[in-house]
Protein backbone atom coordinates (compact mmCIF):
# COMPACT_ATOMS: atom_id res chain seq x y z
CA UNK A 1 0.00 0.00 0.00
CA UNK A 2 1.10 3.59 -0.62
CA UNK A 3 0.09 6.68 1.33
CA UNK A 4 -0.44 10.17 -0.07
CA UNK A 5 -0.45 12.74 2.72
CA UNK A 6 -1.03 16.41 3.47
CA UNK A 7 -1.73 18.50 6.54
CA UNK A 8 -5.46 18.47 7.25
CA UNK A 9 -5.67 22.23 6.74
CA UNK A 10 -4.47 21.90 3.12
CA UNK A 11 -5.84 18.46 2.28
CA UNK A 12 -8.80 19.55 0.18
CA UNK A 13 -7.16 18.37 -3.03
CA UNK A 14 -6.47 14.92 -1.59
CA UNK A 15 -10.03 14.64 -0.27
CA UNK A 16 -11.30 15.60 -3.70
CA UNK A 17 -9.07 12.94 -5.25
CA UNK A 18 -10.58 10.39 -2.85
CA UNK A 19 -14.05 11.36 -4.03
CA UNK A 20 -13.05 10.89 -7.67
CA UNK A 21 -11.36 7.55 -6.98
CA UNK A 22 -14.49 6.31 -5.21
CA UNK A 23 -16.55 7.23 -8.26
CA UNK A 24 -14.27 5.54 -10.80
CA UNK A 25 -13.45 2.38 -8.83
CA UNK A 26 -13.91 -1.07 -10.28
CA UNK A 27 -11.48 -0.96 -13.21
CA UNK A 28 -8.24 -2.99 -13.10
CA UNK A 29 -6.49 -0.24 -15.07
CA UNK A 30 -7.25 2.52 -12.57
CA UNK A 31 -5.23 2.64 -9.36
CA UNK A 32 -7.22 1.41 -6.35
CA UNK A 33 -8.04 3.49 -3.29
CA UNK A 34 -8.31 1.61 0.01
CA UNK A 35 -9.62 4.45 2.13
CA UNK A 36 -8.55 7.48 4.11
CA UNK A 37 -7.57 8.29 7.68
CA UNK A 38 -6.32 11.13 9.82
CA UNK A 39 -3.20 10.59 11.89
CA UNK A 40 -1.83 12.77 14.67
CA UNK A 41 1.92 13.19 14.75
CA UNK A 42 3.97 13.49 17.94
CA UNK A 43 3.99 17.28 17.58
CA UNK A 44 0.17 17.29 17.52
CA UNK A 45 -0.09 18.05 13.81
CA UNK A 46 -3.08 16.38 12.12
CA UNK A 47 -2.32 14.73 8.79
CA UNK A 48 -4.81 13.51 6.18
CA UNK A 49 -3.73 10.23 4.55
CA UNK A 50 -5.08 8.76 1.33
CA UNK A 51 -4.45 5.00 1.19
CA UNK A 52 -3.65 3.80 -2.32
CA UNK A 53 -2.57 0.73 -4.19
CA UNK A 54 1.23 0.54 -4.28
CA UNK A 55 2.72 0.33 -7.78
CA UNK A 56 6.02 -1.41 -7.14
CA UNK A 57 6.93 -1.25 -10.83
CA UNK A 58 7.29 2.53 -10.71
CA UNK A 59 5.89 4.80 -13.38
CA UNK A 60 5.82 4.75 -17.15
CA UNK A 61 8.09 7.80 -17.04
CA UNK A 62 10.68 5.76 -15.13
CA UNK A 63 10.51 3.03 -17.75
CA UNK A 64 10.93 5.48 -20.63
CA UNK A 65 13.89 7.10 -18.89
CA UNK A 66 15.55 3.70 -18.46
CA UNK A 67 15.29 3.23 -22.22
CA UNK A 68 17.84 6.03 -22.62
CA UNK A 69 15.26 8.33 -24.23
CA UNK A 70 15.18 5.98 -27.22
CA UNK A 71 11.65 4.76 -26.67
CA UNK A 72 10.20 1.38 -25.78
CA UNK A 73 9.74 -1.65 -28.05
CA UNK A 74 6.57 -1.18 -30.07
CA UNK A 75 5.12 -4.41 -28.68
CA UNK A 76 5.37 -2.97 -25.16
CA UNK A 77 3.95 0.36 -26.30
CA UNK A 78 0.91 -1.41 -27.72
CA UNK A 79 0.33 -3.36 -24.52
CA UNK A 80 0.60 -0.31 -22.26
CA UNK A 81 -1.53 1.77 -24.62
CA UNK A 82 -4.30 -0.83 -24.52
CA UNK A 83 -4.22 -0.79 -20.71
CA UNK A 84 -4.35 3.01 -20.58
CA UNK A 85 -7.27 3.03 -23.01
CA UNK A 86 -9.15 0.53 -20.83
CA UNK A 87 -8.68 2.86 -17.88
CA UNK A 88 -9.63 5.98 -19.83
CA UNK A 89 -12.76 4.36 -21.21
CA UNK A 90 -13.87 3.51 -17.69
CA UNK A 91 -13.08 7.00 -16.38
CA UNK A 92 -15.04 8.64 -19.20
CA UNK A 93 -17.99 6.27 -18.76
CA UNK A 94 -18.05 7.27 -15.08
CA UNK A 95 -18.44 10.89 -16.18
CA UNK A 96 -14.94 12.18 -15.45
CA UNK A 97 -12.03 13.71 -17.34
CA UNK A 98 -8.57 12.92 -15.96
CA UNK A 99 -7.00 16.22 -17.16
CA UNK A 100 -3.41 15.23 -16.34
CA UNK A 101 -2.62 12.06 -18.26
CA UNK A 102 1.16 11.74 -18.66
CA UNK A 103 3.83 9.05 -18.16
CA UNK A 104 4.44 10.18 -14.58
CA UNK A 105 0.80 9.38 -13.76
CA UNK A 106 0.76 5.94 -15.38
CA UNK A 107 1.73 3.44 -12.69
CA UNK A 108 3.09 -0.05 -13.33
CA UNK A 109 1.97 -2.96 -11.17
CA UNK A 110 3.80 -6.26 -11.78
CA UNK A 111 1.57 -9.25 -12.42
CA UNK A 112 2.16 -12.68 -10.94
CA UNK A 113 2.48 -14.48 -14.27
CA UNK A 114 5.76 -16.07 -15.36
CA UNK A 115 6.55 -13.53 -18.09
CA UNK A 116 7.56 -10.72 -15.73
CA UNK A 117 4.98 -8.32 -17.18
CA UNK A 118 3.39 -5.26 -15.61
CA UNK A 119 -0.10 -3.83 -15.80
CA UNK A 120 -0.42 -0.11 -16.54
CA UNK A 121 -2.83 1.74 -14.24
CA UNK A 122 -3.91 5.37 -14.33
CA UNK A 123 -3.23 7.27 -11.12
CA UNK A 124 -3.15 10.80 -9.64
CA UNK A 125 -6.68 12.16 -9.98
CA UNK A 126 -5.92 15.41 -8.15
CA UNK A 127 -6.77 17.54 -11.19
CA UNK A 128 -9.70 15.49 -12.50
CA UNK A 129 -13.09 17.06 -13.20
CA UNK A 130 -16.57 15.97 -14.08
CA UNK A 131 -17.29 15.85 -17.78
CA UNK A 132 -19.43 18.78 -18.86
CA UNK A 133 -18.55 20.83 -15.80
CA UNK A 134 -17.74 24.39 -16.81
CA UNK A 135 -15.46 26.62 -14.84
CA UNK A 136 -17.31 29.14 -12.68
CA UNK A 137 -15.24 32.30 -12.77
CA UNK A 138 -15.77 36.01 -12.46
CA UNK A 139 -13.23 37.03 -15.10
CA UNK A 140 -12.17 35.95 -18.56
CA UNK A 141 -8.98 34.18 -17.53
CA UNK A 142 -8.58 30.63 -18.80
CA UNK A 143 -8.06 28.18 -15.96
CA UNK A 144 -6.29 25.03 -17.03
CA UNK A 145 -5.43 21.75 -15.38
CA UNK A 146 -2.52 19.54 -16.29
CA UNK A 147 1.04 19.60 -17.60
CA UNK A 148 2.06 21.84 -20.53
CA UNK A 149 3.36 19.15 -22.91
CA UNK A 150 0.10 17.21 -22.63
CA UNK A 151 -2.45 20.05 -22.70
CA UNK A 152 -4.87 19.91 -25.65
CA UNK A 153 -5.32 22.90 -28.01
CA UNK A 154 -8.96 23.49 -27.01
CA UNK A 155 -7.87 23.97 -23.40
CA UNK A 156 -5.79 26.91 -24.58
CA UNK A 157 -8.23 28.41 -27.07
CA UNK A 158 -11.52 27.80 -25.24
CA UNK A 159 -10.63 26.73 -21.71
CA UNK A 160 -12.34 23.43 -22.56
CA UNK A 161 -11.20 20.11 -21.10
CA UNK A 162 -13.40 17.13 -21.88
CA UNK A 163 -12.80 13.45 -22.79
CA UNK A 164 -11.21 14.37 -26.17
CA UNK A 165 -8.60 16.32 -24.19
CA UNK A 166 -7.56 13.07 -22.50
CA UNK A 167 -7.29 11.45 -25.94
CA UNK A 168 -4.92 14.22 -27.03
CA UNK A 169 -2.81 13.60 -23.93
CA UNK A 170 -2.84 9.87 -24.68
CA UNK A 171 -1.40 10.61 -28.13
CA UNK A 172 1.41 12.58 -26.50
CA UNK A 173 2.05 9.71 -24.07
CA UNK A 174 2.16 7.14 -26.89
CA UNK A 175 4.56 9.35 -28.86
CA UNK A 176 6.78 9.59 -25.78
CA UNK A 177 6.72 5.80 -25.37
CA UNK A 178 7.59 5.22 -29.03
CA UNK A 179 10.38 7.76 -29.38
CA UNK A 180 11.36 8.99 -25.93
CA UNK A 181 10.41 12.48 -27.08
CA UNK A 182 7.40 14.79 -27.09
CA UNK A 183 5.50 15.38 -30.36
CA UNK A 184 6.32 19.07 -29.84
CA UNK A 185 9.91 18.78 -31.03
CA UNK A 186 10.87 22.34 -30.04
CA UNK A 187 9.44 22.12 -26.53
CA UNK A 188 12.76 21.87 -24.71
CA UNK A 189 13.91 25.16 -26.24
CA UNK A 190 10.75 27.06 -25.34
CA UNK A 191 9.46 28.84 -22.28
CA UNK A 192 6.18 27.79 -20.71
CA UNK A 193 4.45 30.77 -22.31
CA UNK A 194 5.92 29.95 -25.71
CA UNK A 195 4.93 26.30 -25.50
CA UNK A 196 1.35 27.08 -24.49
CA UNK A 197 1.07 29.67 -27.25
CA UNK A 198 2.35 27.10 -29.75
CA UNK A 199 -0.21 24.53 -28.61
CA UNK A 200 -3.00 27.10 -28.85
CA UNK A 201 -1.98 28.26 -32.33
CA UNK A 202 -4.48 26.73 -34.77
CA UNK A 203 -1.85 26.77 -37.52
CA UNK A 204 0.48 24.46 -35.59
CA UNK A 205 0.29 20.68 -35.47
CA UNK A 206 2.45 18.30 -33.45
CA UNK A 207 5.10 16.40 -35.33
CA UNK A 208 4.22 12.78 -36.09
CA UNK A 209 7.56 10.94 -35.79
CA UNK A 210 9.18 8.90 -38.50
CA UNK A 211 10.94 5.64 -37.77
CA UNK A 212 7.80 4.00 -36.36
CA UNK A 213 5.29 1.72 -38.04
CA UNK A 214 2.62 3.13 -40.31
CA UNK A 215 -0.04 1.80 -37.95
CA UNK A 216 1.58 3.69 -35.07
CA UNK A 217 1.65 6.88 -37.16
CA UNK A 218 -2.04 6.51 -38.00
CA UNK A 219 -2.86 5.89 -34.34
CA UNK A 220 -1.08 9.10 -33.33
CA UNK A 221 -2.93 11.04 -36.03
CA UNK A 222 -6.23 9.72 -34.65
CA UNK A 223 -5.32 11.04 -31.19
CA UNK A 224 -3.67 14.31 -32.19
CA UNK A 225 -6.31 15.80 -34.49
CA UNK A 226 -6.45 19.49 -33.61
CA UNK A 227 -10.26 19.64 -33.56
CA UNK A 228 -11.70 17.58 -30.65
CA UNK A 229 -14.60 16.32 -32.77
CA UNK A 230 -12.16 14.67 -35.18
CA UNK A 231 -10.30 12.67 -32.53
CA UNK A 232 -11.11 9.01 -32.08
CA UNK A 233 -12.98 7.97 -28.95
CA UNK A 234 -11.58 5.30 -26.64
CA UNK A 235 -13.72 2.53 -28.16
CA UNK A 236 -12.55 3.42 -31.68
CA UNK A 237 -8.91 3.50 -30.62
CA UNK A 238 -9.18 0.10 -28.95
CA UNK A 239 -10.26 -1.32 -32.32
CA UNK A 240 -7.45 0.47 -34.19
CA UNK A 241 -5.11 -1.76 -36.26
CA UNK A 242 -2.18 -0.53 -34.15
CA UNK A 243 -3.57 -2.51 -31.20
CA UNK A 244 -4.86 -5.50 -33.15
CA UNK A 245 -2.01 -7.79 -32.08
CA UNK A 246 -2.18 -6.97 -28.36
CA UNK A 247 -2.66 -10.08 -26.23
CA UNK A 248 -3.04 -8.28 -22.91
CA UNK A 249 -6.11 -10.27 -21.95
CA UNK A 250 -4.80 -13.73 -22.74
CA UNK A 251 -4.99 -16.26 -19.93
CA UNK A 252 -1.53 -15.63 -18.48
CA UNK A 253 -1.74 -11.88 -18.06
CA UNK A 254 -5.41 -11.99 -17.10
CA UNK A 255 -4.73 -14.53 -14.35
CA UNK A 256 -1.81 -12.46 -13.14
CA UNK A 257 -3.96 -9.34 -13.02
CA UNK A 258 -6.68 -11.13 -11.08
CA UNK A 259 -4.07 -12.37 -8.62
CA UNK A 260 -2.88 -8.80 -8.06
CA UNK A 261 -6.47 -7.72 -7.40
CA UNK A 262 -7.01 -10.59 -4.96
CA UNK A 263 -4.05 -9.42 -2.89
CA UNK A 264 -5.43 -5.90 -2.46
CA UNK A 265 -6.85 -4.71 0.85
CA UNK A 266 -10.45 -3.67 0.32
CA UNK A 267 -11.47 -2.45 3.77
CA UNK A 268 -11.92 1.32 3.43
CA UNK A 269 -13.29 3.83 5.94
CA UNK A 270 -16.07 5.96 4.53
CA UNK A 271 -15.24 9.42 3.22
CA UNK A 272 -16.27 12.58 5.01
CA UNK A 273 -15.82 14.71 1.89
CA UNK A 274 -19.22 16.23 1.15
CA UNK A 275 -18.39 19.39 -0.72
CA UNK A 276 -19.91 19.62 -4.18
CA UNK A 277 -17.70 19.02 -7.19
CA UNK A 278 -15.73 22.24 -7.13
CA UNK A 279 -13.01 23.07 -9.61
CA UNK A 280 -9.34 23.29 -8.74
CA UNK A 281 -7.90 26.34 -10.46
CA UNK A 282 -4.57 25.17 -11.78
CA UNK A 283 -3.17 27.72 -14.20
CA UNK A 284 -4.61 31.06 -15.12
CA UNK A 285 -3.43 33.67 -17.56
CA UNK A 286 -4.61 36.92 -19.04
CA UNK A 287 -2.25 38.34 -21.60
CA UNK A 288 1.09 37.28 -20.11
CA UNK A 289 1.32 33.72 -18.79
CA UNK A 290 2.77 32.98 -15.37
CA UNK A 291 3.40 29.64 -13.67
CA UNK A 292 3.25 29.70 -9.89
CA UNK A 293 5.99 27.99 -7.96
CA UNK A 294 5.60 25.91 -4.80
CA UNK A 295 6.16 28.96 -2.60
CA UNK A 296 2.65 30.15 -3.52
CA UNK A 297 3.27 33.17 -5.69
CA UNK A 298 6.70 33.45 -7.28
CA UNK A 299 6.72 32.94 -11.08
CA UNK A 300 9.00 30.14 -12.19
CA UNK A 301 10.05 28.36 -15.35
CA UNK A 302 8.43 25.08 -16.33
CA UNK A 303 10.20 21.73 -16.48
CA UNK A 304 8.95 18.63 -18.26
CA UNK A 305 6.71 16.53 -16.04
CA UNK A 306 5.77 19.50 -13.87
CA UNK A 307 2.09 20.11 -13.19
CA UNK A 308 0.48 23.47 -13.80
CA UNK A 309 -1.44 22.85 -10.58
CA UNK A 310 1.15 23.56 -7.91
CA UNK A 311 -0.71 25.55 -5.28
CA UNK A 312 -2.47 22.58 -3.63
CA UNK A 313 0.14 20.60 -1.75
CA UNK A 314 -1.83 17.38 -2.02
CA UNK A 315 -2.25 17.43 -5.79
CA UNK A 316 1.06 15.84 -6.74
CA UNK A 317 2.19 12.25 -6.43
CA UNK A 318 5.47 13.48 -4.95
CA UNK A 319 3.58 13.08 -1.66
CA UNK A 320 3.12 9.35 -2.22
CA UNK A 321 5.23 6.89 -0.25
CA UNK A 322 4.98 3.24 0.74
CA UNK A 323 2.87 2.78 3.84
CA UNK A 324 5.74 1.44 5.92
CA UNK A 325 7.35 4.88 5.89
CA UNK A 326 4.32 6.63 7.39
CA UNK A 327 5.62 8.55 10.39
CA UNK A 328 2.49 9.26 12.43
CA UNK A 329 2.99 7.27 15.59
CA UNK A 330 0.90 9.03 18.20
CA UNK A 331 -2.65 8.22 17.16
CA UNK A 332 -4.76 7.13 14.21
CA UNK A 333 -8.28 8.45 13.73
CA UNK A 334 -10.35 6.82 10.94
CA UNK A 335 -12.43 9.28 8.96
CA UNK A 336 -15.97 9.40 10.27
CA UNK A 337 -15.04 8.15 13.74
Amino acid sequence: MAVKSAEVSVSGSLQKEKEVLDNVKGCPHVISCFGEEITIQENGQMVYNLLLEYASGGTLADLIEKSGACGLPESDVKRYTKSILEGLRHIHLCGYVHCDLKPENILLVPTTDTRNTSVAKIGDFGLSKRSGQRKKRIDLDHCLRGTPLYVAPEAMSEGLQEPPSDIWALGCVVCKMLTGKSPWDRAEEMSTEGLLSLIGDERELPKIPTGISQEAREFLKACLARKPAYRFKTEMLMDHPFLASVCEHDDGVKDGLLAVQDEELVVAPSSSWTETDSELSGFSFSGDCGLLSDDDSAPCSWREGEDLEVQCSGSSDKNVRPVDSLNCVASTIPIGA
